[in-house]
């Protein structure tokens, strides 16, 4: 049975019995295991190097992932990695310890990022950008250390939406976070497995399990982000056309390159007309999609 636990993860132990909480559980299954067969993320053997941060949506994508590795689902090797970036107060025992606990293999890295953010980005400016960076650098020099070939983010479906929108807004691009891509040096992939996952189902799960959750006081402590502006139209779509996050990230899923405007993507200049009087039909030389380096 599911719930027996000679045949869970430990990082399932004292979930809830409730059909809720198993329909919840199994969509999240679901889900991730949609995304990484999509997106191609699997290469036997292989060993991934799982980003935990202490919130929710990295707890989740933690459990998930033993999950399916415990069902024979996943046939890669995971370890579980919390860089400590020095933020004050960050309470530094609890993932350690809940680690142990769980039998996860895990590294912990303390690398004190947070001084050098509150010296280089000026008063008023924020966090984010900087922090990201120096987060990336030390993750991918720990995947290379570890023999790891994938790095594993806990980004989820609002994270991925957010972004567009933001890009869109602010960056005057048509962009996101991938779900799968490759690292500039070329040497390492990036992976977000909850891809398709809701914000709402891992602030669910999470709270159901119970997870040691641990706030950022870094970028989580600035008001007036533009994530959080953007999150806030988007909660308001949703809240007026529930919904309607879903379908706009089908939207990106669904991408029409002779509907848009971009000249490098589809070969406007040579549509040519293929119809005769009386019908309706156009066509053009296949788009050539140009392939990042």
């Amino acid at each position: 049975m599911l719930d027996d636990l000679d045949d869970i993860h430990p990082l399932f132990h004292g979930a809830p019995a409730t059909t809720e909480f198993k329909k919840l559980r199994k969509r999240l299954v679901r889900e991730v295991r949609e995304a990484i067969e999509t997106y191609g993320m699997i290469e036997r053997g292989a060993r991934w190097l799982v980003c935990l941060s202490g919130g929710k949506d990295s707890y989740t994508l933690l459990a998930v992932l033993h999950e399916l590795q415990w069902r024979g689902l996943l046939p890669v090797e995971l370890l579980a990695c919390n860089l400590d970036q020095g933020q004050p107060g960050f309470p530094a025992t609890v993932l350690p310890e809940f680690l142990a606990k769980m039998g996860v293999p895990h590294r912990i890295e303390y690398q004190d990022t947070y001084s050098i953010v509150m010296d280089k980005v000026p008063q008023g400016r924020t966090y984010c950008a900087l922090c990201s960076r120096l987060r990336r650098g030390n993750l991918y020099r720990i995947a290379r250390e570890e023999g790891c070939s994938a790095v594993v983010l806990g980004h989820h479906r609002d994270d991925i939406l957010e972004t567009f929108f933001m890009n869109l807004f602010h960056g005057g691009r048509l962009a996101t976070m991938p779900p799968k891509l490759v690292n500039e040096d070329g040497d390492l992939f990036l992976y977000r497995p909850l891809a398709f996952v809701a914000e709402a189902d891992c602030e669910k799960f999470a709270q159901a399990m119970n997870y040691p959750i641990i706030p950022c006081d870094l970028c989580g402590s600035q008001d007036g982000l533009q994530r959080q502006q953007v999150k806030q139209l988007l909660d308001g779509w949703e809240a007026r056309s529930p919904g309607r996050r879903q379908v706009m990230f089908r939207a990106l899923m669904n991408t029409r390159p002779s509907h848009l405007l971009d000249p490098t993507l589809f070969d406007f200049v040579g549509l040519a007309r293929t119809g005769t009087a009386g019908t309706a039909s156009f066509e053009a030389n296949p788009p050539q999609l140009l392939s990042e380096d």
